[in-house]
């Protein structure tokens, strides 16, 4: 009698279509490992992210908006989580392999540092190697999870996770869905929070986009995911007609311009720079301060690049009360 994972791997020939990645023909892990009964490869790869605790720390990492005052803001996990859906939902419709592509999408942000992409600026100021979130979440897939063990995943997913922004193009298309649905989530789930926190009304969104992808959250949601359907089932390939594209464009440029660098909405990154900056030259002084776990990584890798490994890895709110801790005299803390 076959297995549930052989027959899973039997749907899949089925139900994916040309130029899928199936299960069954990943290239496999670094180390290779014996073949679960019950889930595919690309199925255990999901419960090895979503059980471990870089997957964790991302309910305490910011999205856009620093500790914002109200429960409904997004943050990294509830980011990955919309990227998950989408991505998810444009898979199924192009016959594509879900599980390979929620894999990708559930691991694409585990190595962003505390305070979004703020705290990336400053660890790529403060580290000799320049940091990236999309080469820090490989590291911590590879390296930094399980005590220095790495979570051992397939090739596919790591080269979903590290393609998912930058100059390089995930080798799958499931890859590439998790790319473009981490784009269409941000700008949209964005221009939800700035509108949640006043900066922005929908009526500031400039006509032209408002026409073409919709007035409502919602509807340009629906809007930009029919889209890359509809081109995906047209051309076999993962994108947009040039004319959506580029209206996406120009939706993620206004983005930067009223929310990314808007002064109320990044009014305290300036102070981020401050308190990692701190807490890299407080472990940097004395390696030895750094949990048992890190420095047992100091035996493979540079004393600087342990250092951004915790700092990277930390979540807000462990940063601010770490730098607390080691900066402020406890006479001046307010409790």
């Amino acid at each position: 009698m076959s297995t549930p994972r052989e027959r899973r791997e039997e749907a899949e020939r089925i139900l994916c279509m040309p130029g899928a990645m199936l299960s069954a023909e990943s290239r496999g892990r670094m180390v290779e490992e014996e073949p679960c009964d019950i889930r595919t490869c690309f199925q255990r790869d999901i419960d090895r992210i979503v059980h471990s605790k870089s997957f964790r720390r991302l309910k305490h990492k910011t999205q856009v908006f620093l500790q914002p005052e109200g429960d409904h803001y997004r943050t990294r996990m509830t980011h990955t989580i919309e990227v998950v859906r989408i991505a998810r939902t444009i898979s199924r419709a192009l016959g594509l392999n879900e599980d390979l592509t929620e894999a990708v999408a559930w691991g694409h942000d585990l190595g962003h540092t505390p305070f979004g992409h703020a705290g990336e600026r400053a660890l790529a100021e403060l580290c000799p190697e320049g940091f990236l979130h999309n080469e820090q979440s490989l590291r911590v897939v590879d390296v930094l999870e399980k005590n220095g063990r790495g979570l051992n995943l397939t090739f596919e997913v790591r080269d979903g996770i590290v393609n998912h922004v930058g100059e390089g193009t995930a080798c799958t298309l499931e890859g590439r869905v998790v790319r473009l649905a981490d784009r269409l989530a941000y700008i949209n789930h964005d221009v939800d929070d700035a509108i949640r926190a006043g900066i922005l009304t929908d009526s500031d969104i400039p006509e032209d986009i408002r026409e073409t992808v919709g007035a409502k959250y919602s509807q340009r949601l629906n809007t930009l995911i029919k889209a890359v359907i509809e081109y995906g089932e047209r051309t076999g390939e993962v994108g947009m007609e040039p004319d959506m594209g580029a209206v996406v464009e120009r939706f993620h440029d206004f983005m930067y311009a009223m929310v990314y660098r808007n002064p109320v909405a990044k009014g305290e990154e300036s102070k981020v720079l401050g308190i990692l900056e701190g807490l890299n030259k407080y472990y940097l002084a004395d390696l030895n301060r750094l949990p048992d776990d890190y420095r047992a990584l100091l035996a493979r890798f540079s004393g600087p690049r342990v250092v951004c490994d915790y700092i990277s890895g930390m979540t807000d709110k462990f940063a601010v009360d770490k730098f607390e801790e080691i900066y402020v005299p406890a006479a001046w803390k307010i409790r």
